[in-house]
């Protein structure tokens, strides 16, 4: 294939030499960590978006795979690190599931992390699938980067963090003596914000506000503005579960069908006993029963509130009620119960690599979903091109 490859780009190749050679520059060795932590040297043009095309010459000779970890230089390697030294085992690659998961801003965890997931499902119908998976993430850019921590977006303030920033604020917060409302923002709830300024209001005002999901990422291309990583709920709450394991915060669950709020509480039970889940309730009360809830929730002493109304309900009623709960800090969570009682099924990972876990739940409910994603995502880039065209001007 690499051969073939070659042959077949070989005019681009010269052209490609030309100009780099116009420019002073060429074909660039980089010393790289081959298999079993053989040295080689790794080819590629200077600069430029195709730089890499010479490394086919690398595959040919055997140094390269296809797919596999990310070619390492020596001092990238921690003596120390066993879980980095599993990445000799094997051919490094020319795209790798890390390579994959930064494009589509997933790459939560460590590189060695994902190097040790790799290996531990390798094969060669699996190198095939990453193969196709990195098409699309081609497409995405960059992935964390250096960027502003805090960006506007379309005339909302973004926090833009991390997962791991995330969480450490939102814990900061429920330990905090004076109590803040988070937000995750999408591009439907940027949609409805146009629609409602009360909503809108909320966002601009609230405490913490994180960027959720691919559409977001996109348009912060397109704004030429950098989103470091798809904070999104469904991700995060594993995430802060088992950091609320190690602080002994407690937590409170308001929302969903009768029964879902349980469910939920069963399955951090179950992955994280350790948390103090201090109670539960369903989201179908009359407003009469406000004041019962919100004193079960005081009662519970609960520094972490969960609430799954729905945008923009949940965010209305945190803002409204936010310092009869008690707790530190309160966050809308969406459809985020739903996933974890099991009610509705999750992405498969592979699908989230590629960006298109919103086309799965349009699958898993079309009559509910088809106007959110099809008339709502076009509405959403029209203002996001608009903006860009009229210099920050919204639409």
């Amino acid at each position: 294939m690499s051969a073939a490859a070659l042959l077949l780009l070989a005019p681009l190749l010269l052209l490609l030499l030309i100009a780099a050679r116009a420019k002073g520059g060429g074909i660039a060795r980089t010393e790289r960590l081959g298999r079993w932590g053989i040295v080689f040297d790794e080819f590629s043009f200077d600069s430029g978006p195709m730089r890499d095309l010479p490394a086919l010459w690398n595959v040919l000779k055997g140094d390269l795979a296809f797919v596999g970890p990310r070619p390492v230089a020596a001092d990238e390697v921690s003596p120390t690190d066993r879980f980095a030294w599993r990445r000799f085992k094997v051919r490094p690659g020319l795209v790798c599931l890390w390579w994959i998961r930064k494009r589509a801003n997933i790459a939560y965890g460590s590189e060695s992390e994902s190097d040790s997931e790799y290996l531990d499902s390798q094969s060669l119908w699996n190198d095939m699938a990453i193969g196709l998976r990195a098409i699309p993430a081609a497409f995405y850019g960059e992935g964390v980067a250096a960027a502003p921590d805090e960006i506007d977006f379309l005339g909302i303030r973004i926090d833009n963090l991390s997962m791991d920033e995330a969480i450490d604020n939102i814990l900061a917060r429920a330990v905090a003596p004076i109590p803040s409302q988070a937000c995750f923002i999408n591009a439907d709830c940027v949609n409805i914000s146009y629609r409602d300024q009360d909503y809108r209001q909320i966002l601009r005002t609230s405490g913490l506000v994180l960027a959720d999901g691919i559409g977001i990422k996109i348009a912060g291309r397109i704004l030429n503005t950098n989103i470091r990583q798809n904070v999104n709920g469904t991700d995060l709450f594993p995430r802060l579960c088992a950091e609320m394991e190690i602080r002994q915060t407690g937590l409170y669950l308001l929302g969903g069908q009768p029964g879902i709020a349980a469910a939920v509480a069963d399955w951090i039970g179950r992955n994280y006993p350790q948390v103090r889940v201090l109670g539960h309730r369903h989201g179908f009360f009359k407003p009469e029963e406000t004041e019962e809830v919100l004193r079960g929730i005081r009662d519970s002493g609960a520094r972490v509130l969960l609430v799954a109304f729905g945008a923009p309900r949940q965010e209305k009623w945190i803002a409204q009620n936010l310092a009869a709960t008690g707790v530190g800090v309160a966050m809308g969570v969406g459809g985020l119960f739903d996933f974890y009682s099991g009610r509705i099924k999750r992405a498969p990972a592979w699908v989230r690599e590629i960006g298109m876990e919103w086309f799965y739940r349009f699958i898993q409910e079309p009559r509910r979903m088809w106007r959110r994603y099809f008339v709502g995502n076009a509405v959403f880039l029209r203002r996001v091109v608009w903006n860009r065209l009229r210099g920050g001007e919204t639409a």
